[in-house]
């Protein structure tokens, strides 16, 4: 039996999610990537226990057992387990705090970018004329400014925070997703179904919601996903550049920032490689999950990459 009749037998069988689960869970990169997920979020849960068992705080300094004679941050011991940074404080513990800024602000920003979009693009997409006309133009605006020179400006503006990162990069991150769930719109607009629904009398806002929204799932999930590893490059960027978490509260960009001031990492490594791995790793897992979630709710795309893929290989031999 071919896998595609598989499929199909499963789909009357199991049902659309059950089939989803068991396409992510065939394929191992996005296996291990979840899996590098999960230590991350378990990295940031675990912070206060990490701390308690280390016995040392994110802020606390240790001058005397963390720093050498020379004032050199100490590499990895049985004390402190990454080493120290350049004011004697614990990498590991503050490597843990920085992971929890990471994910509130990748996925806060992630999902209220989203609902942003969502609101903006069903709107434009189904009522369409000056409406479409005024929507489209500030998704345009907002995709015509530079990100971060209006970013840093603002920060500089109103003075860095957790809520301004996040709603800095909420404005700069919705408008592409608006673009794309518009045209969805558009194109769902005209089946058949939505014609029923609204010969039967139904409003806009109960055909937005209940038939076209659901239609959107995939771009939607896989947008989200892949927007969350982008929100956190984004606030370590504005943490690196003094702009984003205000110390000594730990983030990731900032760990970066200091590590690079007085060219500390060419003596001690660990204090760019630590958080370094950390955010290139975190990303990375983040934006190879989302591929494999849009291979899943949408086969007949991956399908048809292989096809290609095939079809290629075969047109190269002789």
């Amino acid at each position: 039996m071919s896998e595609t009749a598989v499929e199909e037998t499963d789909v009357v069988q199991r049902g659309a999610l059950d089939l989803t689960l068991r396409r992510l869970r065939r394929d191992r990169a996005s296996m291990m990537a979840l899996g590098i997920i999960v230590c991350v979020i378990l990295l940031a849960v675990l912070a206060p226990w990490i701390a308690t068992l280390t016995g040392h705080s994110p802020i606390e300094q240790f001058r005397e057992t963390g720093m050498t004679p020379a004032g050199i941050p100490v590499g990895p011991n049985a004390e402190f387990w990454l080493g120290t940074d350049q004011l004697g404080r614990d990498v590991l513990v503050r490597l843990a705090y920085g992971a929890r800024i990471s994910l509130l602000v990748g996925v806060l920003a992630s999902l209220a970018a989203s609902l942003v979009a969502i609101v903006v693009g069903l709107t434009a997409g189904y009522f369409g004329g000056l409406v479409d006309i005024i929507l489209s133009r500030v998704i345009d605006l907002v995709m015509s400014v530079p990100f971060l020179l209006c970013a840093l400006a603002l920060v500089s503006a109103l003075g860095p925070s957790i809520l301004l990162s996040v709603a800095v990069i909420v404005f700069f991150s919705w408008a592409p997703m608006a673009r794309v769930i518009r045209g969805q719109v558009i194109s769902l607009s005209r089946q058949e179904f939505v014609q029923a629904s609204r010969a039967l009398g139904a409003g806009p806002l109960s055909i937005m919601v209940v038939d076209i929204l659901p239609n959107l799932a995939v771009p939607i999930i896989v947008y989200t996903t892949m927007q969350i590893p982008s929100s956190i490059v984004f606030e370590a960027t504005l943490s690196f550049l003094g702009m984003g978490i205000v110390p000594p509260t730990p983030s990731w960009g900032g760990m970066l920032a200091d590590a690079s001031s007085n060219s500390l990492y060419l003596i001690a490594w660990w204090m760019v490689f630590v958080p370094g791995l950390a955010l290139l790793m975190t990303t990375l897992a983040f934006n190879i999950l989302g591929d494999g979630l849009r291979d899943a709710l949408d086969p007949k795309s991956s399908r048809m990459a292989r096809n290609l893929k095939r079809q290629k290989k075969a047109a190269s031999k002789p």
